[in-house]
């Protein structure tokens, strides 16, 4: 999962639906038709509140290094593009055994490292074990833990075996990036393939990337982006104004959006996110191993009301892990609606009539601080007191994801498809149900893409009618621009944020 503005990166997901492989390339970008000239030589100035941790993904990067490294600096065998479908990259092609246990992957010829190292198949291999490794902090380390070996026949040849059917498999290594097995030291330089390469990070402050001259496919389409982070909205969208960043990668403050809609040198573009944010109960400890507790908290906060003061016209109320973009979606908001009355009944049945008290712990950066004040005010009105206990992204990485050591907590989560963690007792969440988990193993071992999606819709009311977690919101994805740009993504999947394909006028 990568988590917003944390040091974790651990959360994965599950499958996939029908993956459309195909050569590589953008889709999704924004701003006006790419037609008329721009400057090749331009710098791209990148306005973000998500500086990485450190720059390996595999070491608690968080949100930050998969926005402004990954397929940007590093690329995987495949790539996920901008609207969600999984095209080939470093692979050139691949086949699959008749039992699905056996991939063989073709690299693409040609292809060199940054340091002006080949790449071979012992850097997949490598790059792969790093992924799985017992120290590993990966988003995909959980599900990619059914590869059994990896065999190099060859340097362009990659075998790897499962020890059983993963219909997410080919999904999963979209997020596996491909470093140079020589490497060191990738918490703070890199050697990866992509168009870009590190040029300097300040820490606090920026991060730039430069034009690979050596990169093996289409040159990137600007000389240089840089990374510029900032400490929240206000001054963000400051940066925006006087022109010190050209485009705004995820809008954090939609009430400071009208200057930007009513001013002809920008432009505003909602497009979709998989971000939820959750009030993620400690199913492992009480009072919410009840699930009627579970369920009186979630039907005594009113989440539109939530929204609308956080987002105003912007986001979504989904009801459950998934948002529209997964294909296993449903609109469950009917399941445990907002309803004080029904709460109340549910507390008195579960024995807490008269309340009870818990600590959220609260990240500190927005929006949390606020959404936790709205929380405490809406289950006063039935009885429960919120102790409300701000922490900073390391502490919550520490305290709540490593040691489980809290009872609530806010928290944002960026992945697509990632319900299947609820298939997990040992997430930090601590739910643990059997037959989801059995469902959850069913999906990933179906035949079709069509089975697992029924199989996971059944996953996604199960855990909805138990209230596993509280489902707030699905966050907005609203990138602001400057109008003298276009090619940048406009969807919100997992934080990447490809900057090669970005064009600047003049």
């Amino acid at each position: 999962m990568n988590i917003k503005k944390t040091s974790l990166y651990a959360t994965a997901t599950a499958a996939s639906l029908a993956l459309t492989l195909t050569a590589c390339g953008g889709s999704g970008s924004g701003g006006s038709a790419s037609g008329g000239s721009w400057n090749k030589n331009a710098t791209v100035n990148i306005g973000s509140l998500y500086e990485p941790q450190n720059l390996d993904n595999t070491a608690g990067g968080g949100q930050g290094v998969t926005e402004a490294l990954n397929g940007n600096v590093y690329e995987g065998l495949f790539k996920l593009t901008d609207d969600g479908k999984v095209d080939k990259l470093l692979a050139q092609d691949y086949k699959v055994s008749p039992d699905g246990l056996t991939y063989t992957f073709t690299l693409r010829d040609g292809v060199k490292f940054h340091s002006g190292k080949q790449l071979t198949s012992d850097d997949v291999k490598y790059s792969l074990e790093k992924v799985i490794a017992p120290t590993s902090q990966s988003a995909r380390k959980s599900d990619l833990t059914v590869i059994k070996d990896i065999a190099t026949p060859d340097a362009r040849t990659v075998k790897v075996t499962l020890s059983q059917k993963s219909i997410s498999f080919v999904y999963n290594l979209s997020y596996v990036w491909i470093i140079d097995s020589q490497a060191k030291n990738l918490k703070t330089t890199e050697d990866g393939t992509g168009p870009y390469t590190l040029d300097k990070w300040t820490r606090g402050s920026a991060l730039s990337l430069k034009r690979f001259a050596g990169y093996w496919g289409d040159a990137a389409a600007n000389q240089e982006v840089v990374f510029h982070y900032y400490k929240d909205a206000t001054a963000l969208n400051n940066a925006l104004q006087t022109n010190a960043v050209d485009v705004v990668t995820s809008e954090q403050s939609p009430d400071s959006l009208d200057q930007f809609k009513n001013n002809q040198n920008y432009k505003v573009n909602d497009g979709n996110s998989t971000t939820k944010l959750l009030l993620a109960f400690n199913d492992k400890a009480k009072p919410f191993t009840d699930v009627k507790v579970r369920q009186a908290v979630t039907d005594a906060i009113d989440k539109k009301k939530l929204l609308e003061s956080i987002w105003g016209g912007y986001g979504k109320l989904i009801g459950s892990m998934v948002p529209p973009t997964d294909p296993w979606y449903e609109d469950l908001t009917k399941v445990n609606a907002y309803d004080p009355a029904h709460a109340k009944q549910l507390l008195a049945e579960a024995g807490y009539a008269k309340g009870f008290s818990f600590t959220l712990d609260t990240p500190n950066y927005d929006p949390h601080p606020t959404a936790a004040t709205f929380i405490k005010s809406e289950l006063a009105k039935v009885g429960i007191t919120v102790k409300i206990n701000i922490i900073t992204p390391d502490e919550w990485y520490t305290k709540v994801y490593q040691n489980h050591d809290f009872t609530a907590t806010l928290q944002e989560h960026v992945n697509d498809r990632d319900l299947v963690w609820y298939g997990n007792p040992d997430f930090y969440w601590g739910y643990d149900n059997k037959q989801v988990q059995q469902w959850v193993k069913q999906a990933e071992q179906a035949d079709t893409t069509a089975q697992q999606t029924q199989i996971l819709k059944q996953v996604n009311r199960k855990t909805a009618e138990d209230a596993a977690s509280d489902w707030l919101y699905l966050y907005p994805q609203i990138v602001v621009a400057n109008s003298s740009l276009s090619g940048y993504p406009l969807n919100g999947l997992n934080s990447q944020f490809y900057a090669y394909d970005i064009k600047k006028k003049g």
